[in-house]
């Protein structure tokens, strides 16, 4: 929802500087109170209902979050830039009292990210028909590190794929407990998880072309680079996307 949800939440943003190529991305994830999914989901189409009527321009998708404990849901959305901040929102603060009456009250926590996409790693082209995505968080503990293994199995990956597999994202900033980078993979279809599985893996394609030593030297990199790594699948929810 760009912008119009952080208005809401009220989380200050701080501006940090752009990038060729890249483009912004907004997340909101909701941990929604025990009993309480069905109302939420009603008070985002409520939402999703005054915000067109007010002609509001932002578009996002909204998520369910398959794994992990609670019913948490997601809102992402995409900018070009940091000055899309500065755009006044009209319809989202019309519509601010429907999420204070209708959303927030079933709502346990809210967490705001920010992130930054990296064209070099990532796919050229975003998938047009994503039903799913499977996205892997990692908190970094040596980013020189870790940006060294990435980009050396994600252009090995490139070279005998075609191209990179996911879409990669740095944080831009965040609590303690946020990450530093993910790296998302899209799928049209449970079934298509299925394909995915019977592929090798980018370690193991790399140790495919570039030998068992070489392999083993990025895996030890890998290990020192990063402190934790968990993923989620998420599936999008169409009605209630924009």
């Amino acid at each position: 929802m760009k912008k119009l949800l952080m208005i809401i939440l009220m989380f200050p943003l701080v501006a940090m500087s752009q990038e060729a190529e890249t483009h912004l991305l907004t997340l909101t994830e909701f941990t929604v109170k025990q009993g309480h999914a069905a109302q939420f989901l009603d008070g985002v189409k409520k939402w999703k209902t005054c915000y067109n009527e007010n002609e509001g321009t932002d578009s996002w998708s909204f998520w369910s979050r398959v794994q992990g404990e609670s019913n948490v849901y997601g809102v992402s959305g995409d900018m070009a830039n940091w000055a899309e901040m500065d755009k006044e929102d009209e319809a989202g603060n019309a519509c601010r009292i429907v999420a204070m009456n209708f959303i927030m009250p079933h709502v346990e926590k809210a967490v705001n990210n920010i992130t930054k996409s990296i064209p070099k790693w990532s796919k050229a082209n975003m998938s047009t028909d994503t039903e799913l995505v499977w996205v892997t968080y990692f908190k970094v503990k040596d980013g020189a590190l870790f940006n060294e293994v990435v980009k050396e199995v994600s252009g090995t990956l490139a070279a005998e794929e075609g191209e990179p597999r996911g879409y990669w994202y740095g944080f831009m900033g965040g609590g303690p407990e946020a990450p530093d980078y993910m790296v998302s993979e899209t799928f049209p279809s449970y079934a298509a998880l299925d394909e995915d599985d019977k592929k090798d893996s980018p370690f193991a394609i790399y140790k495919k072309v570039h030998g068992d030593k070489k392999a083993k030297e990025m895996s030890d990199k890998w290990m020192k680079a990063v402190d934790k790594g968990w993923s989620y699948l998420w599936e999008l929810n169409q009605d209630l996307s924009n």
